[in-house]
């Protein structure tokens, strides 16, 4: 069964408690007489509950819905009628388990999740949201790039400033944010740049877990990037794939160091990136289709039981390779294939040749949808469009000058 781990006892009491037990088909299914003080015994009871609904559900979807929720395609913040009816056919011949927003605004974004609340199985609704919806959203309030907060910001203002993000999701219907990036940046001219919080390690683990316990704490999913490290490479993985030629130590005490802080914190996604890892994968495969970095170092080693997601399939860093590669190799999620049909077909087929076992989609599976619970996908939220754009900007301007430092 997934979720295990004590961590993540812990981390299904934190989003209870987080989320008041209200609202939230994760605390109406468990036993009414549970107190959030309770200790670890209630919480593992509690997972074990959720684990049996999730069960319940994967047993009664058909394989194409199974596989198809491995999938999370990128779709246009866009309420236009071709884009509707590209989310609806996502929806309803591929199944997808979710879709990344990419640039639009308000309105659409929240247009398109009141589509996508007609899914047969809720879904995830994701965005890029470094610095807040207004990275991907025109005319979402927008915070300032992870690198150049002011001095001053520690560990409860990013954990307010989470808050205040996942707040801004929910209202337009998301529960997903595919962030934060916790590279640790050697050249802040580099690649990464400003998306990090710098080049320390144990400040870039303090702010991220902070803002990713803010988000989680608002029912909003995060998902820290880019696993097993970017922040060191000149290389740009959009465009060819990046060897990360560090020592194991180097690796350990630099890059990984905030990966183990979130996922000691019972943190929920990690995103594997386009890198090449050769003191971790003798073959130096892009780490999203390396079994070595997902399975052996990622759960094995670092024992992260969450959800796994890839960086884009459609990156010139993972170029050749397939989604199948990645859910062999261990991720629950294959973002932004470039043809979402012919891979999820590809994936049908190797299944039912054998070449794909059907208990590597079904743990898959299982795992997504424990996590829609985790969430409250299962009890979407009533989204109006009515002031949309000025609840949402409600309160942004004083949290970007504390942010800022002004």
């Amino acid at each position: 069964m997934i979720m295990r781990a004590t961590r993540w006892c812990m981390a299904v009491m934190f989003w209870l408690v987080s989320a008041g037990c209200s609202g939230n088909r994760v605390a109406s299914d468990a036993d009414d007489s549970v107190s959030v003080g309770s200790d670890e015994p209630v919480a593992s009871d509690i997972t074990s509950r959720i684990d049996h609904l999730a069960d319940s559900i994967v047993a009664t979807m058909t394989l194409e819905q199974r596989v198809g929720q491995c999938f999370m395609p990128t779709v246009y913040a866009s309420d236009d009628k071709e884009t509707i009816l590209r989310l609806k056919r996502y929806m309803s011949d591929y199944h997808v388990g979710g879709i990344v927003l990419l640039k639009g605004n308000l309105r659409s974004a929240a247009e398109m999740t009141r589509v996508a609340a007609m899914a047969e199985i809720p879904l995830f609704i994701a965005i890029d949201a470094e610095w807040g919806l207004g990275m991907r959203l025109t005319d979402a309030p927008g915070f300032p790039r992870n690198g150049r907060l002011g001095d001053e910001a520690d560990e409860p203002l990013l954990f307010d400033y989470g808050a205040e993000v996942a707040r801004e999701c929910r209202r337009v219907g998301i529960n997903m944010v595919l962030g934060p990036v916790v590279d640790v940046v050697e050249n802040p001219n580099g690649v990464i740049g400003s998306r990090s919080f710098g080049s320390d390690p144990k400040r870039v683990a303090d702010l991220g877990v902070a803002y990713a316990r803010g988000l989680e704490s608002g029912r909003v999913i995060s998902v820290a990037k880019h696993f097993p490290g970017h922040g060191s490479p000149a290389v740009d993985s959009h465009k060819s794939l990046p060897v990360i030629s560090r020592s194991l130590h180097l690796l350990d005490s630099i890059d990984l160091y905030p990966f183990r802080s979130y996922i000691d914190a019972g943190l929920s996604g990690v995103m594997a990136g386009h890198l090449a890892v050769p003191a971790i994968d003798p073959q130096s495969l892009p780490a999203a289709v390396s079994s070595v970095v997902i399975g052996d170092l990622l759960r094995d080693d670092m024992g992260f039981s969450g959800l796994v997601l890839t960086d884009a399939l459609n990156m010139g860093g993972v170029a050749g390779y397939h989604a199948a590669d990645a859910l062999k190799a261990g991720a629950d999620i294959v973002v932004a294939p470039a043809d979402t049909g012919e891979e999820i077909n590809r994936v049908l087929d190797m299944v039912e040749n054998g070449e794909l076992p059907i208990e590597t989609i079904d743990d898959r599976c299982r795992r997504i949808i424990f996590h829609k619970y985790l969430v409250g996908a299962f009890e979407a939220d009533s989204i109006s469009l009515h002031h949309l754009r000025e609840e949402v900007r409600s309160g942004a301007d004083t949290l970007y000058n504390r942010l800022a430092g002004s």
